[in-house]
């Protein structure tokens, strides 16, 4: 297993070089976009390619648009950097000293003190509301073949950041790491593609009476408008369109079970084929009542009435409110803005929908999740039992008292003696964090595909959210990454899916299906095998039924 390890590492690290070609450009029909290259890797990429029309004037919180095709086509070489404009709550500044020291640093009597905030948001030359553009980077290679065959199998990225901050930038100098693992055993390999979203009050207000005139989840409507893009565009670059996973963790994985479960299942197949969701993560707001309340309270904070006045605003002033809103007002762990139930992209929860059959049942799923999730999420201040229950009135704005009494009495009650699965106040509040927000809809998903899917755990520890992300995106010796055998394992598994719609290949550890046994492949420092999926519990079965809304 080592001697095979090793050999997996060697492929995926070497690479010969040959002479750098001239550089090609792709006609959209809207834009003619130029290429650069890289020579260390021998692919070219295709950076900030416009997927959308500007989201500004009348389609400000409104559902996006495709470019427009007519007039003059736009030259771009994609040196222009994009992103969406974003904001990282307040609470984010103690997630370090919190996971390292516990109760320790804080003054728990105290409860959560909002720090001060800046009376502008941080300087970001690349924030424009004009911010839907995506990058592909393929393979010399595969884009030489382009319209030579079927094309090159695609992996599409939708990066995580709570709904409210991160970019298609974030990890690209290191999706050169998949590639390179997808071109192991002489291989072609695979696409990568990257896109941006709306993020925070630009792409997830919602509520009733925002809805009479915007558009709610605008953010994952950006999401399909740049999905259906690549259907319509890949074949340019050498891709095939019939080949296509999406992948996304946290709230990427979240979209990406909105994507899977959009309309409902009704408007018929998704404009992809497979998907990658690791650690899926939203909070779950049907409540018309939160949509409603965050609303208000972002008009109250720019001034203004109406959504017609927030169109009107300038951008400085609307990407004020929003840093704001986020920044000042997001209760511990939480970041305001959440994909919701609108009635028409998300008729409902995606549990709800995966457990009534509302959703594209033609895909291949592979999912996985961490086994500490919530830590870094949960209230610090939640260590009696009033702040417990009063978090979850945060969270389900429409709770009702027997169902608090419910979830802190009967689902997660206040034993410490280990027979609940945790031994401290701390530990019941991050099960619940990591059950209720994260894990759980991995084993929906499971479920709603008959157990025909390769789920996974990562248990190298501590197992937080995000620890997995440095080894998908492997690319050489990094300080977060602990055992660069296993990093390169997890990609070839990945990799190997977008390919053959099955993780397995010679050389690796057998990765089972999730079957009527629940099983996961558990990925760790010192052993890659089975295990019971710890998703698979009763708590889960009942957090999917709903009943906190």
């Amino acid at each position: 297993m080592l001697c095979v390890a090793v050999l997996l590492l060697a492929s995926a690290l070497g690479s010969a070089a040959t002479p750098a070609p001239s550089l090609p450009t792709v006609d959209l029909g809207y834009e003619l976009h130029q290429a650069t290259y890289n020579e260390s890797g021998q692919y070219y990429n295709f950076s900030n390619v416009r997927y959308g029309a500007p989201p500004l004037g009348k389609l400000r919180f409104s559902a996006p648009q495709a470019p427009s095709t007519n007039g003059t086509k736009v030259f771009n070489n994609g040196s222009r950097a994009v992103t969406c404009f974003q904001v990282l709550p307040a609470w984010a500044i103690y997630s370090a000293d919190w996971i390292a020291n516990g109760t320790a640093a804080f003054n728990i009597s105290a409860g959560y003190q909002v720090p001060k905030l800046a009376s502008t948001p941080p300087f970001d030359p690349t924030a424009t509301e004009d911010c839907l553009f995506l990058d592909v980077m393929v393979p010399r290679a595969i884009f030489e073949a382009a319209g030579q065959g079927p094309g090159a199998p695609v992996m599409v990225w939708i990066h995580g950041g709570g709904y409210t901050l991160g970019s298609k930038t974030l990890y690209s100098p290191s999706a050169a790491g998949l590639i390179k693992a997808s071109q192991s055993q002489g291989r072609k390999g695979i696409i990568w593609v990257a896109m941006n979203y709306r993020l925070g009050a630009f792409g997830f207000l919602s509520g009733p009476t925002f809805q009479e005139s915007g558009t709610a989840n605008a953010g994952l409507h950006d999401q399909r408008l740049a999905l259906e893009w690549v259907q319509q565009h890949i074949a340019k670059f050498g891709g095939n369109p019939n080949q296509v996973t999406v992948i996304g963790e946290s709230a990427g994985g979240g979209s990406t079970m909105h994507q899977i479960t959009a309309f409902g299942g009704l408007q018929g197949k998704v404009p992809f084929q497979q998907a990658i969701v690791q650690s899926p993560g939203f909070q779950m707001s049907p409540s018309v009542t939160l949509q409603e309340a965050i609303y208000s309270h972002f008009l109250a904070i720019a001034g203004i009435n109406t959504l017609e006045d927030a169109r009107n605003l300038s951008t400085e002033a609307l990407a004020l409110a929003n840093y704001k809103l986020v920044g000042g007002s997001s209760p511990y762990g939480t970041f305001t803005f959440n994909p919701v139930v609108d009635g028409a992209f998300a008729p409902d929860l995606p549990g709800q929908l995966l457990l009534h059959g509302g959703f594209d049942k033609s895909l291949k799923i592979m999912a996985g999740h961490n086994l500490n999730e919530g830590l870094g999420f949960m209230d610090p201040f939640a260590q009696s039992e009033t702040v417990f229950e009063a978090d979850l009135r945060i969270y389900f704005p429409t709770i009702t008292d027997a169902t608090v009494n419910y979830i802190s009495h009967t689902l997660y009650p206040p034993v410490f003696d280990g027979s609940a699965g945790y031994t401290t106040p701390t530990g019941r509040s991050e099960l619940m964090i990591t059950e209720a927000f994260f894990t759980c809809s991995t084993n929906f998903l499971a479920r709603a595909y008959n157990n025909n899917v390769f789920n996974y755990i990562f248990s190298v520890p501590p197992s937080l959210h995000g620890d997995d992300i440095s080894y998908t995106y492997y690319n050489g010796p990094n300080p977060l990454v602990k055992n660069d055998t296993l990093a390169v394992i997890m990609q070839r598994y990945f990799t190997n899916f977008v390919m053959t719609g099955n993780p397995n290949a010679a050389g690796l550890p057998p990765f089972p299906t999730y079957g009527a046994t629940t099983t996961v492949q558990n990925l760790n420092l010192t052993k890659i095998g089975p295990m019971k999926d710890n998703a698979a519990n009763e708590r889960c079965m009942w957090w999917q039924k709903g009943l906190y809304a």
